[in-house]
């Protein structure tokens, strides 16, 4: 259990989640472990078998602070937030930008170019850093080509799809040149999930699971509707313009990140178990080092490119959805995705 940023993580079992005036305490066996004070938090995630009293639940709805529920190894299942907020026209604008096959094919291509470019970039500097591979290369001239493609492409959201599902299977295909250490161990033959079935998926699952939930919360700040997507077609209970919105992320943050801790060795094979199903999934002592190298990482600053200014990497997902919602609006001609320089 620990507090990072504004976001209370808890993953310890059997921990009770309470109200106490304006309090959040938790408590396990009748102990209090910690207090803290409602309204410096934006989010709470638990993982496994953490309990809320319904006197929480109110309060958490009442001051804008969601719930994530996670199982205990990181998998999402459900998220508990407060009435729907923000202005009522974004969302009016939000859903006839998808009903309009042209806005939400530029609006998708944008995002992909996003996340086909800083695949990219995430290559060019491993190569740069520690030499390049033919399997590199490989990749690296794929996603050029792709991202050419995509910027003639018509917005036609279905071919769009199609480019960014070719340009990930050229990424994935190099992705085990990426590591430096432990490579025969963090080797994938595919991106695979539902249920990982390899240490290095299990851990990029794990991450993505906290990309989509800082995702999700930003843009539900801003008040546009996550459910509605451009790029991720709707579905029931799928949070589309979240998934929208990480996949410029998935690369400079959560991959990027994951590289780090199995290339400098702070993640190693025993810190992975294998289920009887064939499901791997982290420890719950990696779980508690990964989840303190991710806040470690959101505290990083970075040169915004479109905003030109130094600012947190936990913010870009807030100033991104922000810069979606003025797109909306009609007050930006096109959605810029972050690409870092």
């Amino acid at each position: 259990m620990k507090k990072l940023l504004n976001t209370l993580y808890v993953q310890t079992q059997g921990i009770y989640l309470r109200q106490e005036g304006e309090t959040v305490v938790a408590e396990k066996d009748g102990q209090v472990l910690m207090r803290l004070p409602i309204h410096t938090l934006s989010g709470l995630v638990t993982f496994g078998n953490v309990m809320c009293s319904p006197f929480l639940l109110h309060l958490c709805a009442e001051r804008g602070v969601a719930i994530s529920f996670l199982s205990e190894h990181g998998r999402f299942l459900a998220r508990a937030t407060g009435p729907v907020s923000g202005n009522v026209l974004l969302r009016v604008a939000q859903v006839r930008a998808h009903d309009d096959p042209d806005r939400k094919g530029d609006i998708a291509r944008s995002c992909v170019a996003g996340k086909i470019a800083n695949d990219r970039n995430l290559i060019l500097r491993r190569m740069r850093d520690h030499g390049d591979t033919p399997a590199l290369r490989t990749a690296a001239a794929a996603l050029a080509d792709v991202l050419l493609r995509l910027r003639d492409s018509p917005p036609d959201a279905a071919r769009i799809r199609g480019l960014e599902g070719e340009a990930a299977a050229a990424y994935f295909a190099a992705f085990n040149d990426l590591l430096l250490a432990n490579r025969e161990a963090f080797a994938i033959a595919s991106r695979n999930r539902r249920p990982p079935t390899d240490p290095m998926n299990a851990l990029l699952s794990f991450l993505y699971t906290l990309l989509a939930h800082d995702c999700r919360g930003a843009l539900e700040g801003v008040g546009l509707d996550p459910q509605v997507g451009f790029l991720h077609e709707l579905r029931s209970g799928r949070p589309s313009l979240a998934l929208d919105l990480m996949e410029e992320f998935r690369a400079p943050v959560a991959d990027r990140l994951a590289l780090t801790l199995v290339n400098r060795q702070q993640l190693a094979p025993k810190d992975f178990k294998t289920t009887e199903s064939g499901a791997v999934q982290l420890s719950e002592s990696a779980r508690k080092d990964v989840l303190l190298a991710w806040q470690q990482r959101k505290l990083e600053t970075v040169t915004h490119p479109f905003l030109d200014e130094k600012v947190p990497v936990g913010l870009l997902p807030h100033l991104q959805a922000l810069l979606l919602a003025r797109h909306l609006r009609g007050d930006l001609d096109a959605y810029p995705p972050w690409m870092p320089k």
